[in-house]
């Protein structure tokens, strides 16, 4: 894969930041970098475009980062603050369908909650024009330049995708990750990794987990992703090791090429 870049739409939880309601410290932050929309992220080769799930913001993080053009959309799983943006596709299908992959049970679930959008019989509004497509476990696409791998994951108590994107690892929402799906981990350039929360949740990896993670397949980088209101960037920040990073909404990082300083594209 040639050099492409990654840049973070997302990073926080099924609540986003600031949670609703809240008056935390971090809710209530002046710190930019603590506001999180849900997590969701957008790669680029130079020529073509993916993003890896389209949560309720999807649209808004659409315009702020001026994404003009999707070659595929992948999702990870079916929750809504991963999905619910569907039909925010139906500006980047306006000339034709866009190819969508999933596992059986995400394309199958995309059916029931959003025939809609499949039903070319609707003429009625504006729709998404959707090619639903089923990607088998470690199953690899090419969009581009960039080889995408479908590895299953845990997510509780269902199994999920995470990818594998060249030298990049994308995993969000876990709670273990199979050996199979391991190997393909190994000695990546950079891993993005969910982070919870600092204490255990039956679903998702907490901070020490992910550490663990990190520790035991070895990147270059890191970045911790879906973070919730328990976590302050800045003092997050400083208590990781130096080649495990806070992940942030619009942060950019070079992904496949010989420079993996990260980025950023507003600050």
């Amino acid at each position: 894969m040639t050099a492409c870049s990654l840049t973070f739409l997302g990073t926080g939880t099924s609540h986003g930041i600031p949670v609703i309601g809240c008056t935390c410290s971090v809710c209530t932050s002046s710190d930019e970098r603590d506001t999180r929309l849900r997590s969701s992220v957008l790669l680029e080769d130079g020529g073509h475009a993916l993003v890896i799930d389209t949560g309720p913001e999807f649209r808004l993080q659409a315009l702020k980062h001026k994404i003009t053009h999707l070659d595929a959309v992948f999702y990870t799983h079916d929750h809504a603050d991963h999905i619910n943006g569907i039909d925010d596709l139906r500006s980047f299908s306006r000339h034709g369908p866009l190819r969508v992959y999933a596992s059986r049970a995400v394309v199958e679930t995309i059916r029931v909650r959003f025939p809609y959008a499949l039903d070319a019989d609707v003429v009625a509004g504006g729709r998404p024009h959707l090619l639903l497509t089923v990607i088998q476990p470690y199953e690899t696409v090419t969009v581009g330049t960039m080889n995408v791998t479908a590895l299953p994951i845990l997510h509780g108590g269902d199994e999920i995708f995470a990818y594998q994107i060249g030298s990049l690892g994308y995993v969000t929402d876990c709670s273990e990750v199979p050996q199979k799906s391991v190997e393909y981990l190994r000695g990546l350039d950079t891993l993005v990794v969910d982070a919870l929360r600092r204490f255990p949740h039956p679903s998702h990896f907490s901070l020490f987990e992910a550490l663990g993670l990190i520790s035991h397949v070895g990147p270059k980088h890191a970045y911790l992703t879906h973070l919730s209101h328990g976590f302050a960037h800045q003092k997050l920040e400083e208590e990781l090791p130096p080649s495990v990073h806070v992940a942030y909404d619009g942060l950019v990082i070079p992904i496949g090429g010989e420079n993996e300083k990260e980025k950023e594209l507003y600050h």
